[in-house]
């Protein structure tokens, strides 16, 4: 697989004022459509009810809102990283980035649900802002900063997923439920004319061709098996429509590493799966993707329950809102300060403590959950693990591949991390429907068993992380991969 890296005549040259300008606007637009993509994904959620009742149609059709958003950014989100590793990531943002503009304004004028899930397909598409951004970055900034931006790209992922739930209430509540897509829209905008007028195309392509055989079985795989995920609740994790999905699915999915194995150009190199950076940080984004959304479930759930059951918290949605604020000032900080740490020691330990933070979030409510001080010292930790890990998965998979193929490794990263998170919501959502007092309400032990779960999949990242190569065997396996940035302290 041949690659070229151009160097533009015209950028300033590095160390200079303008260069030190440049970036700093880079990580500005990057980090303004990297929030509207994360805001977008669960800003809906908490509104469903409300949409559904306004275009008279179910909450269970209206589901699709969000499902149609999970697929799309799924399918996707490989496709487009891609892309931007062959013709360039400057080049493939900003047909991202102007895809979720007109999927945010379509959504917020939808007249019906046909109008509104088309504008959800088309703001899926960003899925792939994650892996592009990475990539823009490794490529333009200087070595001593990546660490520490990837950091906080990795983090505003995990943060605006939290304010979409935290605003979404007050949204609707001040306002409508079309000002859940105006307000991002707004921020793409801004975004979008960043990439066009004040970002530079980044230097490094893989030239070559898309794989459309492995783009159709993989869409076809994850199609299903995301499919039958999000709607097993609604239609029943034994029917046969939700079986024949998963099991079509897997094979699909099987089929499609043989295919890459196999083709000269892949859409993603199946074999980086075989670096020990990279599938445990894939582990690690897919328990993590479980966890963050299993608190946005959990969470709101209980907080909103009666007082009179004895366990609920009586919350308004604004109020259960703002209850995960400090999950989301907590995921701020502790991005910043995991790409820093990285700097210093690498992505293991940030990984291990990020692991560790979350098990230890939902073991305090598995415990005892009657109190606010537990919910909230519950959010606080799990926002430091979700920062701590998911800025050292990152940092984890650009150690571990050539600058060529950036877009494709974190694209697969970001996958298993929705993969992870629809599981997540999925699971936690059977748990709470499954246990039910006989007035209607989650009984007290769901709540229970679903932080016990979420714990243990807490220890299942951990165990991952504990596995990370060392500093050493990491610089090893970079000079045997041909990999000239790696990021390692003096």
């Amino acid at each position: 697989m041949s690659s070229t890296i151009e160097r533009p005549t015209s950028a300033p040259a590095p160390g200079t004022e303008a260069h030190r300008k440049r970036g700093k606007a880079i990580i500005a637009y990057l980090s303004l459509g990297g929030l509207s993509f994360a805001v977008l994904q669960s800003l809906v959620a908490p509104a469903l009810g409300t949409i559904g009742k306004d275009l008279g149609v179910a909450t269970s059709d209206a589901s699709w809102v969000l499902t149609a958003y999970l697929l799309s950014a799924s399918v996707l989100t490989p496709i487009l990283g891609r892309l931007g590793d062959m013709v360039g990531k400057r080049k493939v943002l900003i047909v991202v980035l102007s895809l979720l503009l007109v999927g945010a304004v379509l959504a917020a004028i939808a007249p019906n649900l046909t109008v509104l899930i088309i504008g959800r397909v088309l703001q899926g598409a960003a899925g792939a802002v994650m892996p592009l951004s990475i990539g823009i970055v490794r490529d333009e900034l200087p070595k001593e900063r990546v660490s520490v931006t990837i950091g906080l790209l990795s983090a505003i992922f995990g943060i605006g997923a939290g304010v979409g739930i935290v605003a979404a209430g007050p949204i609707v509540e001040a306002l409508s439920w079309h000002w859940l897509f105006w307000l991002p829209a707004g921020l793409v905008l801004i975004a979008l004319l960043g990439a066009i007028f004040g970002m530079p195309e980044s230097p490094v392509k893989t030239p070559g061709k898309l794989d459309l055989l492995g783009t159709g079985i993989l869409s076809v795989g994850l199609v299903a098996v995301l499919l039958a995920i999000s709607e097993g609740q609604t239609w029943g994790w034994g029917d046969g429509k939700t079986i024949s999905l998963l099991l079509g699915g897997g094979i699909a999915l099987i089929v499609f590493v043989f295919v890459e194995l196999r083709v000269a150009e892949p859409l993603i190199d199946v074999r980086l799966f075989r670096n020990r950076g990279v599938w445990t940080a894939h582990i690690v984004a897919l328990a993590f993707g479980f966890a963050m959304f299993g608190t946005f479930v959990l969470v709101p759930t209980i907080l909103q329950l009666p007082t009179v059951l004895g366990y609920g918290f009586g919350k308004t949605v604004s109020e259960a809102g703002i209850y995960l604020l400090p999950t989301v000032v907590a995921m701020v900080i502790s991005g910043v300060i995991a790409g820093a740490l990285i700097r210093k020691v690498g992505p293991k330990i940030p990984m291990i403590l990020g692991a560790v933070a979350v098990t230890v979030a939902f073991i305090i409510p598995a415990l005892g959950h009657g109190e606010e001080w537990q919910i909230v010292v519950s959010g606080i930790l799990t926002g430091i693990g979700i920062g701590m890990a998911l800025a050292a998965t990152s940092n984890a998979i650009v150690e571990s591949v050539p600058a060529t193929q950036t877009g494709e490794a974190i694209s697969a990263n970001t996958v298993l991390r929705t993969v992870g998170s629809s599981i997540g919501t999925a699971v936690i959502a059977a748990l709470i429907s499954s246990n039910i007092t006989p007035q209607g309400a989650p009984s007290d032990d769901a709540f229970t068993i679903g932080f016990w779960v979420s714990a243990g999949i807490g220890v299942l990242a951990l165990l991952a992380a504990l596995v990370v190569p060392s500093r050493v065997q990491r610089r090893r396996n970079a000079e045997a991969a041909g990999i000239d940035d790696f990021d390692e302290a003096a």
